[in-house]
């Protein structure tokens, strides 16, 4: 049995869980979310938390039971709590600032790049740190990949858009002219 599958995913206070035929509706005080459901999966509310258990014990249940598991549970996290993602922006001159829905980029290019952020997802700049946030964890993740895809961090100086505790392998550069 999946060692994550297996285990109970605890509905928190405020919390509701629909069990429908197709999807799992979560409704909570951060806005509401579903996910679909595998007919491979039996999906039930026990004690004040969800239990899947797998219908019949094939390879392909076995995958689907933790991921689904885990897309539930990131889901009730979500609507509860909510995720974010933290942006760094290094190098001389580069900027990013919040202008409402859009995010404006200044990072060494010709003009400055607008990135408009979709429903459900807010931002913060504070210095050369930028706060993606929201309550769908796939979405926030998109977003933020794809500011980072904007322009990506370098190996010789560093410059760029990484993620807050990313490590950046750094490469020596040029050491010298031929003999």
């Amino acid at each position: 049995m999946s060692r994550i599958g297996k285990q109970p995913i605890p509905v928190p206070s405020g919390v509701e869980v629909k069990l429908g035929a197709d999807v799992v509706e979560v409704k909570g005080p951060k806005g509401s979310l579903t996910t679909p459901v595998s007919p491979l999966l039996k999906y039930e509310i026990q004690d004040g938390s969800v239990v899947i258990t797998r219908v019949e014990e094939t390879k392909k249940a076995s995958a689907q039971h933790g991921l689904r598991r885990t897309l539930l549970a990131n889901c009730i996290e979500g609507v509860s709590k909510g995720f974010s993602k933290v942006l760094e922006v290094n190098g001389v001159g580069y900027k990013v600032a919040v202008k409402g829905n859009n995010i404006e980029l200044a990072l060494g290019f010709s003009h400055p790049v607008v990135i408009e952020l979709p429903k459900g997802i807010e931002a913060a700049a504070a210095g050369n740190k930028l706060t993606i946030s929201g309550f769908d964890k796939q979405l926030v993740g998109e977003v933020a990949a794809n500011i980072r895809r904007v322009r990506p961090p370098e190996p010789y100086k560093g410059k760029g858009v990484k993620y807050e505790h990313e490590q950046i392998r750094r490469k020596a550069g040029k050491s010298g002219g031929k003999k």
